[in-house]
Order: structure tokens, then sequence, then C-alpha cells
């Protein structure tokens, strides 16, 4: 009986994963939010440059800074909502309208840690990615030196994001 008991509170435990779903689910609305209002200020910002003329030196690079800044905090953002779907579908229950919609993307599908593990490691890594390619925008190069570590650095990622493909193929 007392087996019985214990065992029970154990497995009524795993509720409390719920947490870091619906603070997951937050973080991750938070996300799309703050994504959203950087590119209205980019847009903002561009509008009102075309309109007073004035083309400040690094007005293409600005822009292109925000837009990808944002499209950084998108990838965060499903990151997150990848990692709260995934635990909630492991810890507590199937989403049943999930799985009953025959058009839906399988893309939230997750079966197991290490299929959630193998879908937000992607994204972090697509997170890097465009994080490299943001600072790299304002970095100035003064040296054919510079300009070499520039290249090998962009044929790492390369290399490292066709091997990931590989590996998601497998």
């Amino acid at each position: 009986m007392l087996e019985k008991l214990f065992e029970g509170t154990i497995w009524r435990s795993r509720f409390v994963v719920i947490l870091a779903v619906i603070f997951g689910l937050i973080g991750a609305f938070v996300l799309f939010i703050v994504a959203s209002l950087d590119i209205w200020g980019v847009a903002v910002y561009t509008f009102n440059t075309i309109i007073t003329s004035a083309h400040p030196k690094n007005f293409h690079e600005d822009i292109v800074a925000g837009i990808i800044g944002a499209v950084d905090l998108y990838l965060i953002a499903v990151v997150m909502f990848i990692f709260a779907f995934g635990i909630y579908e492991l810890f507590i229950s199937e989403i049943d309208e999930a799985s009953k919609d025959t058009k839906s993307s399988k893309i939230l599908a997750i079966h197991s840690l290490d299929q959630l593990k193998d879908k937000i490691a992607k994204v972090i890594v697509m997170v890097l990615v465009v994080n490299f390619f943001q600072r790299v925008l304002h970095t100035e190069f003064t040296t054919a030196l510079e300009m070499l570590y520039f290249a090998l650095s962009i044929a790492a990622l390369a290399v490292g994001l066709y091997f990931l493909g590989k590996v998601g193929k497998h």
C-alpha cells in the first residue's frame, strides 16, 4: 500500500513540468512581440529616413542588422515554443487536436527527449548563424588576414550546416 501511494505520488509529480510549458509559452510570445516591434521600428526608421531624404552613413547596414536581429529573436521564440510543446507532449499528454489535424505540420511532433533535443539544437544552430551574420555586418576589415579569417569562418559555417543537414536525414 505504501509502495502504491509512493508510486502514484511520483507519477503525478510529472505535472510540475506544466510550469516550464506555461512560462516557455509566455517567453515565446514575449519574444514574438519584441521581434515584431523591432521590425516595426526598422520600418518607421526607414520611412522617416526616406521622407526626410537623409541618407545616414550606415543606412542599409542598420536596416539589415535590425531585421536580422528580429529574425534572431523569432528563432529563439521558436526554440521556446518547440520546447514548451515538446515538454507537454512528453510529460503530460499528446495534444489531441494536433494529432487529428491531417494538414498540420509534423515539426512539433515530439516522441522522445532525443527528438526534442535534436529539434531545439538545429534551431539554436540557426540562431548562432543569424547572430554571426548580424555581427559581421558591422565589422570592418582592414587587413588581408582579417578577410582570410572571415572567409574561413564562413567556410566553417557552411561545412557545419552541411553536416547538420546530413545528420538530420538519417
